[in-house]
């Protein structure tokens, strides 16, 4: 049995990882400090005899007994509420958590694939986005410790690839949505359907015509799984190039959960990028891959997820604290 360990794997991503992998007959291990992560999205698997947990910062030394095969890297804060919060934390887990992962690959003979993001394109000047550009990040914005984070831990695991050996997968996700992504984590999916279940006005930052592309979970996890398990070592992007416009996206959410909330507008924060859009050519060429989940199936789905929480669930104003983390 192929043994692997997924990093934030109580995350919303993470946790929909150690589902398929468990699926595919692996032995899961997950990792996860909880600083972002919660419990309840993998409380399912604590009963499986093919998953352990541990609870763990892996800024710090990371070891696992016996041997390991694989290794998947999805722990970060990745939501702009978060890395705002907790800047240091969100630089030190793309750091230094990198690094520690690396050199457990290295001494296990593991292969490991980082979760990296479509931020590192910035606010792009290219449209669509190619793997091939370098992006255009602000390194002293707001939002630069999560860019340059993502940005570091690519540059580090080419380094381990080409100085080391180490095998190494990158993949490049764009916007992901589905069931367990936190209420108020200031992703706009969340923020509109909560907003909509609470019967608030939905909140645009900006004059509503920056685009998303946004692509469902279960498309995402298996362009992971297929990068993992392909002789790639370039970055990949992962996305569903289906681009709309966010105040599109606003009357699709009003129509979606039958309210008539009003749309209100909201100054557009700094470097919050104006388009966002993957090409998926790589993906497709070398991976046999595309989405497949239409957003009207996806949103759904998603929708139908964030209906069955509790009212207490909803009413939360804060997602997290993390005065516990702030040292």
């Amino acid at each position: 049995m192929k043994r692997i360990l997924i990093t934030g794997a109580a995350g919303f991503l993470g946790s929909h990882l150690c589902d398929r992998f468990i699926k595919e007959g692996y032995y899961v291990i997950g990792m996860d400090n909880l600083i972002t992560g919660d419990l309840k999205n993998i409380e399912h698997l604590f009963k499986l005899e093919h998953f352990e947990f541990y609870h763990h910062d892996i800024t710090k030394f990371v070891h696992i007994p016996g041997n390991l095969d694989y290794i998947l890297h999805f722990a970060s804060p990745a939501s702009p509420i978060d890395y705002l919060k907790i800047p240091i934390q969100t630089l030190k887990v793309g750091s230094l958590g990198t690094h520690n992962l690396l050199g457990l690959a290295r001494v296990k003979k593991a292969r490991i694939l980082i979760a990296s993001t479509s931020e590192v394109y910035g606010d792009p000047l290219v449209h669509p986005q190619t793997e091939e550009y370098y992006g255009n990040v602000n390194t002293i914005g707001p939002r630069g410790v999560y860019d340059e984070a993502k940005r570091f831990q690519e540059s580090i695991t080419m380094a381990y690839h080409t100085f080391h050996g180490v095998e190494t997968r990158i993949v490049r996700i764009f916007n992901t949505y589905g069931p367990r992504m936190r209420l108020n984590d200031g992703r706009v999916i969340p923020a509109f359907i909560g907003q909509a279940l609470r019967g608030e006005d939905l909140t645009i930052f900006g004059d509503g015509m920056q685009t998303r592309s946004f692509c469902y979970v279960d498309d995402q996890v298996e362009g992971i799984f297929r990068l993992l398990h392909s002789d790639y070592v370039y970055p990949v992007n992962i996305g569903n190039p289906d681009e709309i416009t966010i105040k599109d996206f606003a009357e699709e959410i009003i129509k979606l959960t039958g309210t008539n909330q009003k749309v209100v507008y909201h100054p557009l924060p700094i470097n919050d990028p104006l388009q966002r859009q993957p090409d998926t050519t790589k993906a497709k060429e070398l991976l046999g891959w595309e989405a497949k989940v239409s957003r009207s199936e996806g949103m759904k789905i998603t929708y139908d997820y964030f209906r069955s929480l509790s009212k207490e669930e909803l009413s939360k104003e804060e997602h997290k604290d993390f005065s516990n983390y702030i040292k």
